[in-house]
C-alpha cells in the first residue's frame, strides 16, 4: 500500500533536487563539466544560481500546482495567472519559447502559443511544458482528467503536439506509479509502440538538449538503466546541455517511485525553497485524498 503523502512529496522534492543539481551544469558540455567538477555529485553554485537554488523549471511546476489547487475543476485560467505572477517577478531564467509567449500573450494563452509557433517557423517542441507537468498527475486520480489537463497546460505555451505528447506519456507513467506499479514496468508499458520505445536498449543518439523528445528520451534512458535516485540525477547533471530540466524530469519520477524517504538528506537539506515545496506537496496530497474519498463514497 502506497503512502500517498510521501510519494507525492518525493516527486516534488525529487524534481526540485534534480533541477538544483543540474543548474550548475546547464549549457555545459560533458567535457566542460569534467574540467570544472570532475564528476559532479554535490549541489554547487554556478553563474546566477546559488547552491540549492531551483530554476524556472521548478517555479513553473509550482505555478501549475498552485493553479490546480486554486480550482481543480477548471485549473487552466488559474495556472495562467500564476505564470503571469511568476514572470512579473523578473525571474533569472525563462525559456525562449515561453518568453516569446509571454510577450505575445493578450489574454489567450493558446492563441499566443500558436502565434509563437508560426513565428518560429513551426519550432515550438521545446521541453518547457514537460518540465512543469508532473503536478497534474499528482493532483488527479482519473487518467482521462490527467491527460486532458496535461495536454492543455502544454498547449498554453508550446503549440507543437510533440511537446504535449511527451507530457502525456510522462504523466501516464506517473499515474501508474501512483497506483502501485513499479517504475520500470510502468515506463515500458507506456512507451511501447511510441517514439521512445528503444530508450532502454540504446542511448538516445542526440544530446540531452532542450528539444522535448531528447529530454524525455534521456530521462527515461537513465531511469531504466540506473539503479538509484542519486545515480539517475547525477548522470543527467554530468551530461550537460539542458541538464537541469533532464535531471528534474528524471528526478520527479524517481522520487515519486521511491518516496520522500529515499531522497538523500544532504540534497534535501541544500534546497532553498523547501517551504514552497512543502506547501505544494501538502496541498496536492490533500486534494488527491479528498477526491479519492469522494470516489469511494
Amino acid at each position: 500500500m502506497l503512502n500517498l503523502y510521501h510519494h507525492i512529496k518525493g516527486a516534488i522534492y525529487g524534481f526540485a533536487i534534480g533541477d538544483a543539481l543540474g543548474a550548475a551544469t546547464e549549457f555545459l558540455t560533458p567535457e566542460n563539466i569534467r574540467g570544472r567538477y570532475g564528476y559532479l555529485t554535490e549541489m554547487s553554485s554556478s553563474g546566477v544560481w546559488q547552491k540549492g537554488e531551483t530554476t524556472d523549471d521548478t517555479a513553473m511546476a509550482l505555478a501549475v500546482a498552485r493553479g490546480i489547487l486554486d480550482d481543480p475543476q477548471n485549473p487552466i485560467p488559474h495556472i495562467g495567472e500564476h505564470f503571469l505572477e511568476w514572470h512579473q517577478s523578473k525571474p533569472k531564467s525563462v525559456g525562449l519559447t515561453i518568453e516569446a509567449v509571454f510577450h505575445t500573450y493578450q489574454g489567450d494563452w493558446f492563441a499566443a502559443a500558436q502565434q509563437v509557433h508560426q513565428n518560429q517557423n513551426g519550432q515550438s517542441a521545446g521541453n518547457g511544458s514537460l518540465m512543469r507537468c508532473l503536478p497534474v498527475a499528482l493532483a488527479y486520480d482519473d487518467l482521462q482528467t490527467i491527460e486532458k489537463i496535461t495536454w492543455s497546460q502544454s498547449k498554453m505555451t508550446h503549440y507543437d503536439d510533440q511537446a504535449a505528447e511527451a507530457c502525456v506519456i510522462y504523466n501516464r507513467i506517473a499515474h501508474r506509479v501512483l497506483h502501485g506499479e513499479a517504475l520500470h514496468p510502468a515506463i515500458l508499458a507506456v512507451i511501447a509502440g511510441t517514439r521512445y520505445a528503444s530508450v532502454q536498449q540504446h542511448p538516445p543518439e542526440r544530446s540531452p538538449d532542450g528539444y522535448v523528445v531528447n529530454t524525455l528520451s534521456w530521462a527515461l534512458h537513465w531511469l531504466l538503466t540506473l539503479d538509484s535516485f542519486s545515480a539517475v540525477i547525477q548522470a543527467a547533471a554530468n551530461a550537460g546541455y539542458d541538464a537541469d530540466t533532464v535531471a528534474a524530469v528524471a528526478g520527479g519520477l524517481c522520487g515519486l517511485h521511491g518516496g520522500f524517504t529515499v531522497l538523500p538528506e544532504d540534497y534535501v537539506d541544500s534546497l532553498l525553497n523547501k517551504r514552497a515545496l512543502d506547501e505544494v506537496s501538502d496541498g496536492l496530497w490533500r486534494l488527491r485524498l479528498s477526491t479519492q474519498m469522494v470516489t469511494d463514497v
